[in-house]
């Protein structure tokens, strides 16, 4: 009996398909075998692979070469690390890599190095770093033409010939040292040993590290962090400069091109030209991946930028500066979440550079540094700290009084306890007639909240205990829970009936001011507020309130930088209830900068500090010499074992995953369950403590959520480098072995809550 078939009609039957025709590889004569990062983000995936290179891809696959792979069943791309003649891997399960994404070498052999440092620091794979450091192919970028050669002079474009290049060169050094020691002329009279720090920058003397108290003045720092960047240029290395936001970076954009330099940008004939380069993860896509390729071949020798640009890809010895170290807008967000500031020190130890730390307040780290002198770590070890001269301090910084309790007595100023106290009132309104004053608050907001004005207890409802508020433009507080109005109130604690505002938004500040200061014109700059930021304002009679960070600069009527007559700083009791580790230095920080807007003494400039502080954060600030707070504050870090006297890394996720985990790398039971710190013995293991739920987790996230712990290990210094891989080689079995719940960790954060 025939088989049945499905009738169909002509032409429309299955498709015979003819086979496909494959013609036979051959592999490479040399170095046939490339290994390969390829991108792909798990941690149990963090090793090389191996794959073979046909005759035909030899000479454009070079180490540093973006390809294109097949792996499991999808293609994805990776970057060739290295070329060998052999592999582990058998011959014939080996795949050939199928083609040549990019021929350009996309990621230099110095750079390959750091980075493979950087992952092993903290405790990632070479993929995290790549995914962060190299910004994705922009195919037209590449095919935009190039100049013959970039000499450093600003434009000029000459040609092949090498001696000619190399005196155009020279001439331009010299054009960059001239400025460096016309500039080094002022600065070796206002820093302590800046004749060294000039000594390392000019002379190839191997690693050095700095750590620089900033002078105070509007714009100082930046013609100071300029001056750094074309001394090392005249020496002929590069410079990159790491700042924490973009008001920084074009700051020090413009201080550099009033020096000489210019920015890479294209000239009349479309050919991009220029000394500095600004590298930034809020660039558009073209621009950031033109200026990665812009500093990978050499055709720009600064570079400038946000965190971001830790990772230039910078060649042979280099200047790796960083300013306000302590900022937290240094700490990626993405695995292995690496630290600039610690990036760029391991870099410039790699380089044979100079690593430099400056800011206004001193950091724990770089006080622990200036002091230590045996111990070493690749993120952090001895350093040589510079400060101003006294004399220079005491003019060019304002004099700064505090008001606090005690002041406003000994004065009989009849309004203690107000938040604008009649001396401050008086002394603002005489520099008003001058020029603009400025206010500085601690945050802003919509509500306020609202404590005791006699205990300084936090305000509560008297219904549901909830905390309460004053809106704007309410007559009445109210609780932030219940809604209900706070009439009558009474404290609990004490039974006072006056109640005191508790972060003040910029608007009730501002409402405030119009009383105190009738007909005076008044800004507010605030990212909360509809102008925003505001960047400039007229040297001429002005209220200006602002938050930290937003404060503005002063214009003079001929286009220069001018400064605040007065600057006040509202709130500072506030800074008596942050509970973060590094509280009082980002406090201290905050309030040089503002205060560095400021008219020196010799030019009649007024600071006040305004309220209730930590007396050692009020000394630092009034004497303008952070040492005093660092040095405090290193001390209870080493009473109570605390990083930097220790190591720290926080480990978070499911509670059962978590305490697993922190037993598997010894610090329960095992060689690391203690850590000496100050001669006492203290625990590796803080925690472990719930994480708080967030507010967008839903309930189907809750049985996986709802029972999330972080845990902070210690370790000694020594045991760093250590603890990052038992770590990663903890979370590789963990991901490996296909186990539930989450397990995560970071090395080095900057708050332990």
């Amino acid at each position: 009996m025939d088989e049945a078939m499905q009738p169909s009609f002509d032409g429309m039957g299955p498709r015979k398909r003819a086979p496909r025709k494959t013609t036979p590889k051959k592999a490479a004569s040399h170095l046939p075998i490339a290994r390969v990062v390829l991108d792909i983000q798990a941690t149990h995936l963090g090793q090389l692979f191996d794959y073979l290179l046909e005759e035909k891809h030899s000479d454009a696959a070079q180490p540093g070469v973006m390809v294109r792979v097949r792996f499991g069943g999808q293609r994805v791309n990776g970057i060739i690390w290295e070329r060998a003649d052999t592999s582990d891997t058998p011959m014939n399960a080996i795949r050939y890599i199928e083609r040549i994404v990019s021929p350009r070498v996309l990621v230099p052999k110095q750079m390959r190095r750091d980075i493979t440092a950087i992952a092993d620091t903290y405790g990632g794979t070479i993929a995290n770093i790549l995914r962060v450091a190299m910004p994705g192919r922009v195919a037209s970028v590449e095919k935009e033409p190039l100049a013959t050669t970039q000499s450093m002079h600003a434009g000029e474009h000459v040609d092949n010939d090498d001696g000619y290049r190399d005196s155009v060169m020279e001439r331009r050094r010299a054009g960059l040292l001239a400025r460096s020691d016309s500039e080094f002329a002022s600065i070796s009279k206002t820093y302590e040993q800046s004749r060294q720090l000039r000594a390392a920058l000019m002379q190839h003397q191997g690693f050095g590290a700095f750590v620089i108290d900033m002078l105070p003045g509007a714009q100082m720092w930046a013609r100071n962090v300029a001056w750094m960047a074309v001394t090392a240029m005249a020496a002929g290395t590069s410079a990159v400069l790491v700042m924490p936001g973009m008001r920084e970076v074009w700051d020090v954009v413009h201080a550099l091109e009033q020096s000489g330099l210019r920015t890479f940008a294209p000239d009349d004939d479309g050919i991009y030209r220029g000394d500095v380069v600004v590298l930034s993860a809020s660039l558009a896509p073209a621009d950031r991946y033109r200026a990665y390729l812009a500093i990978s071949e050499g055709r720009a020798t600064c570079v400038v930028g946000t965190r971001a640009a830790m990772y230039a890809p910078v060649p042979d010895r280099a200047l790796f500066a960083i300013f306000d170290d302590d900022a937290y807008q240094y700490a990626d967000g993405m695995m292995p979440y690496a630290n600039a500031r610690g990036v760029c020190r391991l870099r410039a130890q790699l380089h044979d550079g100079v690593f430099i730390a400056c800011g206004r307040a001193r950091s724990v780290l770089s006080e622990w540094e200036s002091q230590t002198t045996s111990v070493t770590l690749r993120i952090a070890g001895p350093s040589v700290a510079i400060h101003g001269f006294a004399d220079v301090l005491k003019a060019q910084a304002p004099p700064i009084r505090w008001l606090n309790r005690d002041e406003l007595n000994r004065l009989a100023d009849p309004s203690i306890g107000a938040r604008v106290p009649h001396t401050a009132v008086r002394v603002l309104s005489k520099a008003l007639e001058r020029g603009p004053i400025l206010f500085s608050i601690p945050a802003d907001g919509v509500t306020e909240s609202l404590s005791c004005a006699q205990c300084l207890k936090l305000a509560r409802c008297l219904r549901c205990t909830g905390p309460l508020e004053r809106v704007p433009g309410s007559e009445a507080p109210r609780c932030s829970w219940c809604g209900a109005s706070a009439v009558g109130w009474h404290c609990t604690n004490c039974g006072g009936e006056r109640l005191r505002v508790i972060r003040v938004g910029a608007t009730g500040t501002m409402h405030e001011l119009h009383g105190l200061f009738r007909g005076v014109p008044m800004l507010v700059s605030s990212p909360k507020q509809p102008r925003g930021v505001i960047e400039t304002v007229d040297s001429r009679p002005l209220i200006v309130v602002a938050t930290p960070g937003a404060e503005p600069q002063v214009r003079n009527a001929d286009g220069t930088v001018g400064a605040f007559e007065a600057v006040a700083i509202l709130d500072a009791w506030t800074s008596l209830y942050d509970q973060r580790l590094d509280a009082r230095i980002d406090v201290l920080n905050n309030w040089m900068r503002a205060m560095a807007q400021c008219k020196s003494r010799t030019d009649g400039g007024r600071g006040l500090l305004i309220g209730e502080t930590d007396p050692v954060i009020a000394r630092s600030l009034m004497l303008w010499d952070p040492r005093v707070l660092a040095r405090d504050e290193l001390e209870d870090r080493v009473e109570t074992g605390f990083p930097p006297s220790v190591s720290a890394a926080c480990v978070w996720g499911r509670r059962d995953v978590v305490e697993q985990a922190l037993r598997n790398i010894g610090v329960y039971e095992g060689d690391w369950a203690s850590v000496q710190s100050g001669g006492e013995e203290f625990p590796s293991v803080l925690g472990p403590a719930p994480i708080p739920l967030a507010r967008t987790v839903d309930a189907r996230e809750l049985d996986e959520m709802g029972d999330r712990v972080k845990a902070v290990v210690l370790a000694t210094p020594a045991h760093r480098a250590q603890l990052a891989i038992r770590l990663r080689t903890e979370v590789a079995r963990h991901v490996a072995s296909r186990e539930s719940g989450e397990l995560r960790f970071k090395m080095d954060p900057k708050d332990l809550l």
